[in-house]
């Protein structure tokens, strides 16, 4: 994968140390600071400032990796696949009780 995951990453597929199942395999584009993480919890413990959500007018922007093909998705093709449109790859459905973290209403 081209693409530099930051945080506390457990393997190659964007897994971390706070969300590690089978089906946790995606990273964020968090928009304030341009970089991918696992999730907000790893933003939160290495990052320098605080989460910015994205907001809802640039969902067409890419910011998901799936972490098994390496495709970039836009909010809008991640929220609305329960698994990555590329490879098939099954996303954590439970992902959804976060979106509030990561991208404003």
């Amino acid at each position: 994968m081209s693409v530099h995951v930051y945080g506390p990453t457990v393997d190659e597929h964007t897994r971390c140390i706070h969300y590690a199942t089978e089906l946790d395999v995606i990273a964020i584009r968090f928009i304030c600071c341009d970089r991918y993480y696992p999730c907000h919890l790893c933003h939160q413990e290495t990052a320098d400032h605080p989460a910015t959500p994205w907001p809802a007018d640039a969902r067409d922007q890419p910011a998901v990796l799936c972490g098994m093909c390496g495709a970039e998705l836009s909010v809008t093709e991640y929220m609305a696949a329960d698994a990555c449109p590329r490879c098939a790859a099954p996303f954590n459905p439970g992902c959804a009780l976060h979106y509030p973290l990561y991208f404003a209403s």
